[in-house]
């Protein structure tokens, strides 16, 4: 009996296997997007959290240094809302290929490096005598005495304000037009770093400078060269990063033309 009852379980078993197949497991699609304006690893951080928000994605990879997005979705690829997503987290994204190359226009690259270079120039020119005039007189205490005996030291705050101004109306603006969005979304990134640090220390210095008696005795001094300094050594970092970033991907192009353009398969010895 009790074998009877087993054989009519197993048979209804396997009736139900045949009734009710497994569902296969579903096919990732992929996508593949470059993504412009990125400067640190906060930004990607904050562009893959936003990619990953989308629905029907399963994983995203941004690569800093290549300026791409690989994404992976459990059903069909959705272009429009990775790039309206990454727009709205401050970023620029395109699609490209999925099996394409690192970036290869070289112009654009090019422009970048040169409008970096040409900026960096000009904040060292206007930076140099801006620091000359606030801290040489810590270096050497005879030149603090030359300038107040010739100028006069409220002169050469005028001067320092005028110098330090130009640097971040200038040079700097890349700083604050990307920074101070960023830091209103809740987002801040390095940009936004920069412009807060280097605003509060020319706000305060202008103060000081106009308005001193807004402030407590004795704390009536300037920072104006702390805010061009600091524009201009990020400046020399954005450069050497564009440097480094160019020469990568020139070598992943390189890496990737090596690649077989054609597979030959050989079973037992025979090609086939």
């Amino acid at each position: 009996m009790m074998g009877s009852l087993t054989h009519i379980g197993m048979k209804d078993h396997d009736a139900m296997n045949k009734a009710i197949p497994l569902a296969p497991a579903a096919a990732l699609s992929r996508l593949s997007m470059q993504v412009e304006g990125m400067t640190c690893a906060s930004c990607v951080a904050r562009v893959e959290k936003a990619i990953a928000r989308v629905p029907g994605v399963q994983s995203a990879s941004v690569n800093l240094a290549t300026e791409r997005a690989d994404v992976a979705f459990t059903g069909p690829a959705d272009a429009e809302a990775v790039a309206a997503a990454v727009g709205k987290a401050g970023y620029a994204a395109r699609t490209i290929p999925t099996d394409a190359a690192p970036e290869t226009d070289d112009g654009a690259r090019d422009a970048q490096a040169r409008a970096l270079r040409r900026d960096l120039i000009l904040a060292a020119v206007l930076t140099a005598p801006l620091f000359v005039l606030e801290m040489g007189g810590h270096l050497v205490p005879a030149w603090h005495h030359l300038i107040g005996s010739t100028i006069g030291i409220q002169a050469s705050w005028y001067l320092q304000f005028v110098l330090a101004t130009a640097v971040l109306a200038g040079p700097g603006w890349r700083f604050f037009a990307k920074g101070l969005p960023a830091l209103v979304r809740g987002a801040p990134d390095m940009n936004a770093l920069v412009a807060v640090g280097t605003l509060a220390a020319w706000t305060y210095s202008t103060v000081a400078t106009f308005a001193p008696s807004l402030l407590p005795a004795g704390s009536t001094h300037v920072y104006f060269e702390a805010a061009a300094v600091i524009v201009t050594l990020i400046l020399a970092g954005r450069l050497l990063e564009a440097g480094a970033r160019g020469r990568t991907n020139l070598a992943v192009r390189r890496l990737i033309g090596l690649r077989p353009a054609t597979a030959r398969l050989i079973r037992e010895g025979v090609p086939v």
